[in-house]
């Protein structure tokens, strides 16, 4: 296939390195200094859309007047999706994602199996820490996000996250913080229902998520650690290959037939 690169940052980059690998070619490679055209665009078979928050919905919406499948991998875009979406025309692909790792597809699915037992327990208290490099401004990542998501569609008790910035460097003091607040006096309904996200930006590290569960007396942990962007470069090559040649709204679940 040819490949159209939408956003040309680190994780283009590690697309295009892996391109031949996979028997693809890049055709054309687009950012702020050098913005995609609708015409250009109609000389790739698929776009991979890894840019900004700010400039995704016009890359998409550019992929849709060339009608060539889009797959986008930007994050913090998704206030403006029911909008893009209504924008498809009848040969319109799309198919994004906030993590194209295999690995982190399949913690993604194990996180909602997880929840769906945890919610029989009422003892534990869940909470979400991620880590990601200074570099990345989004707080919390859309991973942590759309592993709340999974939480609280499962969960008996759980109805909203909260991104917990005051204690984001602490670790397991679940417990600690919930008799806390029930002494300054907070409502019991309000902060069991509450889902704690922690988000730290550390140098030099690799992107890492964790669900934990925690209780007086053990903690259950599911952890997913990436060591490299290839495993998302190769996830976003793979649903390029899925999308080739359709039309429709498409996610990782589709690919991977979870």
């Amino acid at each position: 296939m040819k490949i159209a690169l939408l956003g040309y940052g680190k994780m283009g980059k590690a697309i295009e390195a892996l391109l031949s690998e996979y028997g693809h070619s890049c055709v054309g490679k687009y950012n702020s200094e050098n913005p995609a055209t609708v015409e250009a665009l109609r000389q790739a078979d698929v776009a991979i859309e890894f840019s900004t928050p700010e400039q995704c919905a016009k890359n998409i919406a550019l992929c849709f007047e060339a009608s060539i499948p889009v797959v986008v991998g930007t994050t913090a875009w998704y206030g403006q999706y029911e909008e893009v979406i209504s924008k498809m025309k009848s040969d319109s692909a799309i198919l994004s994602a906030t993590n194209f790792s295999i690995g982190v597809q399949i913690t993604f699915h194990l996180n909602k199996e997880l929840a769906r037992v945890m919610s029989k327990f009422p003892e534990y208290t869940a909470s979400i820490e991620e880590i990601h490099h200074t570099a990345k401004l989004d707080k919390p990542s859309g991973t942590a996000i759309t592993l709340a998501e999974g939480i609280l569609e499962n969960s008996k008790n759980l109805t909203s996250w909260k991104l917990d910035e005051e204690n984001g460097e602490e670790k397991g003091r679940e417990v600690e913080k919930r008799e806390e607040k029930l002494r300054e006096g907070k409502r019991r309904e309000d902060i069991l229902s509450e889902l704690n996200i922690s988000a730290l930006r550390l140098p030099d590290v690799p992107g890492t998520h964790t669900v934990r569960y925690t209780s007086d007396i053990d903690t259950i942990e599911l952890k997913h650690e990436a060591h490299n962007r290839k495993g998302f470069a190769a996830g976003a090559i793979r649903a390029a290959e899925f999308l080739h040649g359709k039309s429709g709204v498409y996610t990782m679940k589709d690919v991977l037939n979870l």
